[in-house]
């Protein structure tokens, strides 16, 4: 089944169980912890092609993290037992998700080994140029909690780039 998805909308909630998984066929979204201190943490942004609650479905686990469109977002979704089934008995659907799961490990490696290596400069710079590239606006909170930094830190890493002459004003967010 088709569903859609407006920019702000909370479709997967963490603690809950999992009833559908989502392939994403548009848009954009950001999976997210929410800390007990109030705190989010930015896990990934998801687009095309990707899938959501498939490990939930496949260790029979509460959702780990929150996931929200930040962009109108359209996405297939199926009935967790359809999920197993094509799971169970499709070849072709496990080797594709298996795929998929190959994909985000390698993503979520490059990218901590990516912040253990690079300034925070360095990857602010790529943050905001992939921010271009997809046409979608980031504020500040969530651009700081995928990096994991405070606000105030972000503010102080975009002051710099611009003093730098490495970013102009109207690169900046909301």
């Amino acid at each position: 089944m088709l569903k859609t998805f407006k920019p702000g909308n909370r479709f997967v909630c963490q603690g809950e169980t999992i009833t559908n998984i989502y392939m994403i066929k548009d848009g954009i979204t950001k999976c997210f912890i929410s800390e007990e201190n109030g705190k989010d943490f930015i896990i990934e942004f998801l687009g095309k092609g990707e899938v959501i609650g498939e490990l939930e479905a496949l260790k029979k686990i509460e959702c780990l993290c929150n996931v929200e469109a930040i962009s109108e977002v359209t996405v297939y979704a199926i009935p967790d037992y359809v999920f197993s089934e094509l799971i169970a008995k499709n070849p072709n659907f496990t080797k594709f998700l298996l795929q998929e799961l190959s994909t985000r490990i390698i993503h979520t490696s490059t990218r901590a080994s990516f912040q253990q290596l690079y300034t925070l400069e360095y990857g602010l710079s790529k943050l905001l140029t992939l921010q271009a590239e997809e046409q979608i606006i980031l504020s500040k909170e969530d651009m700081a909690a995928y990096l994991g930094i405070s606000v105030r830190s972000f503010n102080r890493t975009l002051k710099s780039l611009m003093d730098k002459k490495m970013l102009f004003a109207d690169h900046n967010s909301k």
